[in-house]
Order: structure tokens, then sequence, then C-alpha cells
């Protein structure tokens, strides 16, 4: 079985990230979402709509995510590749080469972003926080 192993907060889920998350599945047999925690988010100066519980919820329900665990810090990526065995670790082209040193574990493969979509463009338009957040 190939797995596969991405990282977000996917909040206020929306066509891009259902993009990511199907194309990250059809690369393996297994898709674990790590989702970043409410108290990571604050350390990363993030605040999303939705709480952690709640955002696991809904990804829970996506039909390509077989399992959603907690992302604590930066620093758990090595641990997860490795406790898990996966095989490739997927993110958006927008972090290309940020994850270049899990290739010593693991397959690293960067996903073209969905154009004209984002959590914080959602939010600007629906004025939940200003465009600089």
């Amino acid at each position: 079985m190939k797995k596969v192993i991405t990282y977000g907060t996917y909040d206020l889920l929306h066509v891009g990230h259902i993009n990511l998350l199907r194309r990250a599945r059809e690369l393996g047999d297994y898709l674990i979402v790590v989702l970043s925690t409410d108290e990571f988010n604050a350390i990363k100066h993030k605040t999303a709509y939705h709480c952690y519980e709640d955002r696991k919820v809904i990804l829970e329900a996506v039909k390509y995510v077989d399992e959603v665990l907690p992302e604590y810090n930066w620093e758990q990526k090595v641990k997860d590749v490795v406790d898990n065995q996966v095989d490739i670790f997927v993110m958006g082209d927008d972090w290309k080469g940020e994850f270049d040193f899990l290739k010593d574990y693991c397959e690293v493969v960067y996903l073209p972003r969905t154009e004209g979509i984002s959590t914080t463009k959602i939010k600007s338009d629906l004025k939940l926080s200003s465009p600089n957040k």
C-alpha cells in the first residue's frame, strides 16, 4: 500500500482544498492529512474560523481522506513520515522547496494550487479578516 501525507489548516473548506486532496489521494492508496491544531495556528499567527475538532470532522467526511492526525509543530514532519511509513509527502506548490529535506525519507511532490481561490480570499471577501491576515 502506498501512503501519502499532506499538511494544512483546511479552514473554510473550498474547491482548492478538495482539488489538492483528490490529487494527493490519486498518488497513492491511503491519504493522511495532518491538520494544524488551534494552538499551532496561534504560533503561526493564524486564526481559523472553525476550531480544530470541527475542521477534523469536516476533513474526515471528505471521501479522499483516510486519516486525520493533529499537527502540533513544524518539527514533527520527519517523525510523522517515518512513524506512518509514508511513501509520498504532498504540499501545494506555494511551498516549493520548503520540504525538500524530507526527500531523505520519502518522495516529495508539490502540486499546483487552484487559481482564484484561497481561504484568505474567502475571509477577505466575507470581511472576516483584513486582507493582510
